[in-house]
């Protein structure tokens, strides 16, 4: 098994060549295109990705322990066929619309200025994740543990406190239409 530490990748891309390594740890990958790339079975541990597209990469069995993700584009990814041991990230000013996070755990992970348009937590754990000035338009949360999460400044969603365990989140006033819209009232300020 290869294995890369401590390694610089700036405007790499391995849409076309892929990766040689299975095992990065402690990496930073910049400006880094892995758009369609097979990241099966590779472990990124420590890493830290800003302003890479990994939109569309292929995620079975792919390891992610404390990654961070900072202004990427992470379209239509399917997190759920990540290798669930440790998995661990956060993200900053990225793109996650039409990605999918299905039953993973994700307890305590930071989406901070992130647009979510349309993603799909159905039956994960979110509990005590924050969602700082993020966009969840159309994101699906469905038998999601939502405990302690803090929607205080996140926007546009909508949960049904009957179908999701939300017990003690935290959200903002203005924003309470998003967990009333399923009985179809007026709210006005």
């Amino acid at each position: 098994m290869s294995y890369t530490e401590d390694a610089l990748f700036d405007k790499t891309d391995f849409s076309s060549s892929g990766l040689t390594a299975k095992t990065f740890e402690a990496c930073q990958f910049v400006a880094c295109n892995f758009n369609n790339t097979d990241l099966s079975g590779i472990k990124f541990i420590d890493c830290t990705f800003t302003d890479c597209d990994l939109s569309n990469a292929k995620l079975i069995k792919t390891s992610f322990q404390n990654a961070e993700f900072i202004q990427c584009k992470l379209l239509g990814l399917q997190f759920e066929h990540c290798h669930d041991f440790a998995l661990s990230f956060s993200f900053e000013r990225c793109q996650l619309n039409h990605s999918s996070f299905f039953q993973n755990k994700l307890k305590k992970t930071r989406f901070d200025h992130c647009q979510l348009v349309e993603v799909d937590f159905t039956e994960a754990d979110l509990s005590e994740a924050v969602f700082m000035h993020c966009v969840l338009s159309r994101a699906i949360f469905e038998q999601t543990i939502l405990e302690r999460t803090d929607f205080t400044t996140a926007s546009d969603y909508t949960i049904d406190p009957e179908n999701n365990r939300i017990k003690k989140a935290k959200f903002s006033a203005r924003d309470l239409h998003g967990l009333l819209k399923k009985y179809n009232i007026d709210i006005h300020s």
